[in-house]
């Protein structure tokens, strides 16, 4: 089931796997990241990204640290907080606290420079994405909020903000979902997009099209697929929480 292309648009069975044990990891005192991407000095021409699809970065971030003033432009960068709290202070001037449920989509546009830095009492995780515009030299723009999740699938991106979703200026969408032990979920993407799954919790298994068997997931795990490939996803043992991407 491995490889390391894209999808052919003709092959409809083809997955791209990205076991969690096997993504890039940067390791500081105050600082443990798993990068599903080549990110800062760890590099890998096999995994660039997945078509717009730049960064998954699943961080946790000590208590009292964090990154500070730093520059961006042209991504769009969204924060997906899973645990604790992460302060965020940019030159749009906007000083901000992002919780978990919460999520922050920030346009870098032509240049923006932000901190992000974990002023609680308590480690914080979040995944950090990359997604890349449809063009460049926007400007500079930010936004945060909450999203109730459950069981079944939250959008938390879509180009139209359909059940209260954020829009970037990209035509991807993005659901997130906390199935519980055993439940089932369905994957139906638009035809013509890549569809992209990550694992951030607990296990499950993907149902594949035309009778393919069926392939298991874990915490951390990353799953690039044509739309035709699969057509659902079921927690194991205990309630997973994962992320489904629809990209243009």
């Amino acid at each position: 089931m491995t490889t390391t292309q894209a999808p052919d648009p003709s092959a409809t069975d083809t997955l791209v796997f990205r076991p969690a044990a096997e993504r890039f990891h940067s390791q500081l005192d105050w600082l443990d990241s798993w990068h599903s991407f080549s990110f800062s000095s760890h590099y890998d021409p096999a995994w660039m990204g997945f078509g717009p699809l730049r960064v998954i970065n699943d961080d946790t971030i000590a208590a009292g640290r964090g990154f500070g003033m730093h520059p961006h432009r042209d991504m769009e960068i969204i924060t997906v907080m899973v645990e604790g709290q992460l302060n965020h202070r940019d030159s749009m001037g906007h000083a901000e606290v992002l919780r978990a449920g919460e999520v922050q989509h920030m346009s870098a546009g032509t240049g923006v420079v932000h901190s992000e830095v974990n002023e609680g009492d308590r480690p914080c995780r979040l995944l950090q994405i990359w997604i890349e515009p449809s063009e460049a030299g926007i400007a500079p723009a930010y936004g945060q909020q909450p999203f109730e999740i459950g069981a079944g699938w939250t959008p938390l991106l879509d180009p139209e903000q359909a059940g209260g979703a954020m829009a970037i200026h990209r035509p991807v969408r993005l659901w997130r979902a906390r199935p519980s032990a055993g439940e089932q979920l369905p994957i139906a993407l638009a035809a013509g997009s890549q569809g992209w799954i990550q694992l951030i919790d607990g296990s499950g298994t993907i149902q594949r099209a035309g009778g393919q068997p069926s392939a298991a997931l874990v915490r951390g795990d990353g799953l690039g697929f044509h739309p035709a490939a699969l057509t659902g996803f079921t927690a194991g043992p205990e309630a997973a929480d994962l992320l489904l991407f629809e990209l243009h």
